[in-house]
């Protein structure tokens, strides 16, 4: 079927083609289904919707993403046909069935979904099937190589670069920029790539972005790590391991959590950013880990995934049975960050003790002696403060650090939670993750959670938190949830 062009002004994030209804009831064909779009020798996979009025009935409706690859003019006539199953499907099937993939199948649906082939729905399934069926020792060293194979690679040309990564779960914990600091001030190279938020009230980009641009190229980040030694970016603007990006936003749309993906996002992205000393921050007893047993062994998991790649690892296992830090939210988070840096009195004591510990297990993975003596000799004197504020101003590309941090701006509408009798107080981590997206986070930066008391005795009347948001609805869609839920609890 031939229809007239009509290049649409917007981004879909994908190849989408926007149908009329009489078009689509000649084709046979419904939303979320796939079409081949041909014009001028060049053709293109895409995903149909349907929009009665957008276009005519003999026009057919193109995002950015297929007229920027087809070159075509309004107006112009293109080819449509329907596309068959594509062997990414007809695999995610097989996996759903319970079958084994080799290396080469993962590579066929890695590659499917770094082009576009593969539609949320299959995603999820593929997903689903990782979660509910799972993935041998052989089959995520295999995605975690296609992975990798399928996006580009950073070469610092050091003989050592080192990174670390949390498993997440923690509300709060937000250590890396402090251990980052640390490190770099020691004279390690540290090109940090993180996530946004996933499950949790923010993402260590999500915090940065408070202050830093966090999406910079490949030649950006050279650039800052040349200047400063070290980088706090977001690993979506990298094209490292692109796959992992188009999975993460499916995982977070249904917020779940999946051990091999696990294991192979966080593989890939540290090996193509070109890291060979990693440090994997494994909380338990509340979050993601329930028991150190349970720890360990994914521990051991990621030990044997970097022994087959040739890059030195190191599972840090840590408490994770309440929140670390005082703040939950971006803002709230950053400030909690710059309390440890500056030294002052009344910092998260718990946040700076364990950014200490992780830092000098990296000086340690690097062949530093005294680590421990020496991280927390950096932070105390200073010089971590400094290094922070030098990575900071290296990615905006000024030296407006401090005009930065006086922006910063917690929520409007806040909300006191007291103590109703004393007891013993015991605070969750997902429940208090579920309230702050709740509250607006991580979108609206300003929104959040502030803890005054951690998990132990409570008084009666005693202020346990403090809730932030932008708006007055959310708040009160807050306070519910606080109440029929019960993220805490006085014993």
């Amino acid at each position: 079927m031939r229809l007239k062009t009509k290049n649409l002004n917007w981004f879909a994030g994908r190849p989408v083609v926007i149908l009329g209804e009489i078009a689509s009831k000649k084709l046979n064909i419904h939303v979320d289904e796939k079409i081949y779009v041909r014009h001028a020798g060049r053709k293109i996979f895409a995903v149909v919707d349907i929009f009665q009025g957008l276009v005519k009935a003999n026009e057919i409706g193109l995002s950015k993403e297929i007229s920027s690859r087809l070159g075509n003019k309004e107006g112009e006539q293109v080819d449509i046909e329907s596309a068959n199953l594509f062997e990414g499907a007809r695999l995610i099937r097989k996996k759903i069935e319970g079958g084994e993939l080799n290396a080469e199948e993962l590579k066929i649906i890695v590659t499917e979904i770094t082009n576009n082939n593969l539609t949320e729905a299959e995603l999820a399934f593929f997903l689903s099937a990782e979660k509910l069926v799972g993935m041998t020792t052989k089959e995520t060293i295999a995605l975690t190589e296609a992975m990798i194979s399928t996006g580009r690679k950073l070469d610092f040309g050091r003989e050592i670069v080192a990174d670390k990564h949390c498993i997440g779960g923690i509300a709060g914990n937000r250590t890396t920029p402090i251990v980052v600091s640390i490190c770099a001030a020691a004279g390690l190279i540290m090109p940090k790539n993180s996530s946004r938020a996933i499950t949790s009230a923010a993402g260590t980009a999500d915090v940065i972005e408070t202050l830093a641009k966090v999406e910079l190229s490949g030649e950006e980040i050279k650039k800052v790590v040349g200047k400063a030694g070290a980088c706090l970016v977001w690993n979506g603007a990298l094209n490292l391991s692109p796959s992992d990006d188009k999975l993460i936003h499916v995982e977070r749309l249904l917020n779940l959590d999946v051990e091999p993906q696990l294991l192979a996002s966080i593989m890939s992205k540290k090996i193509a950013a070109g890291s060979n000393r990693i440090l994997i921050d494994i909380p338990y007893g509340g979050g993601k880990m329930k028991t150190k047993r349970q720890a360990k062994k994914l521990g051991n998991k990621f030990k044997i995934i970097a022994e087959h790649f040739n890059v030195k690892i190191k599972p840090v296992y840590t408490d994770g049975k309440q929140p670390i830090g005082n703040g939950m939210g971006p803002v709230l988070e950053m400030i909690d960050v710059l309390s440890v840096l500056r030294n002052d009195p009344d910092c998260p004591k718990d946040l700076k003790e364990k950014a200490i510990l992780l830092a000098s297990e990296i000086l340690s993975l690097c062949g530093i002696y005294f680590t421990r003596i020496k991280a927390r000799k950096i932070l105390e004197s200073g010089k971590a403060y400094e290094k922070f504020k030098e990575i900071i101003n290296a990615q905006n590309g000024s030296k407006d650090f401090d005009e930065r941090v006086t922006k910063l701006k917690i929520a409007k509408h806040n909300k006191p939670i007291y103590a109703d009798y004393y007891g013993n107080l015991e605070i969750g981590n997902s429940k208090l993750n579920e309230l702050c997206r709740i509250l607006g986070t991580p979108e609206t930066t300003s929104a959040g959670i502030y803890l005054h008391k951690h998990n132990g005795v409570v008084k009666e009347g005693e202020k346990i938190m403090t809730l932030y948001s932008e708006s007055p609805q959310r708040l009160e869609e807050g306070l519910k949830f606080l109440k029929e839920v019960e993220p805490f609890k006085i014993k």
